[in-house]
């Protein structure tokens, strides 16, 4: 049960945390990668996808609209994903999964 409310309170960490600019680009891309998964049988393999592209997304934003270094951000978004909790990267993909998971559903009984 711990362990249950350790992942809970990240979550919510998370979305405490992050501002309306983050949250946004992960609704589009776990919504754009819920319309793209045919069955559910998949949703492991979208969801790390759609963290991969959250990933670059953000990368993307930081160096286009921030205006940041390319080798200097590199350098500490690979340091920062070394030292990323296995808490934090579950909370992320059940965050991504359950968002997936429910746009899928609803476009498959919407569309058919």
């Amino acid at each position: 049960m711990f362990a249950l409310m350790d992942i809970w309170h990240t979550i919510l960490n998370i979305v405490h945390s992050a501002d309306v600019i983050h949250l946004g680009l992960m609704a589009v891309i776990a919504i754009i990668a819920g319309f793209m998964m045919m069955e559910l049988s998949s949703l492991i393999s979208v969801t790390v996808i759609a963290l991969i592209a959250y990933a670059i997304v953000n990368f993307i934003y930081a160096i286009i609209l921030q205006h940041a270094d390319v080798t200097g951000l590199l350098t500490a978004d690979w340091k920062a994903f070394e030292a990323m909790t296995a808490l934090l990267l579950l909370s992320y993909a059940i965050m991504f999964g359950v968002v997936i998971a429910v746009v899928s559903t609803v476009r498959g009984l919407v569309l058919g």
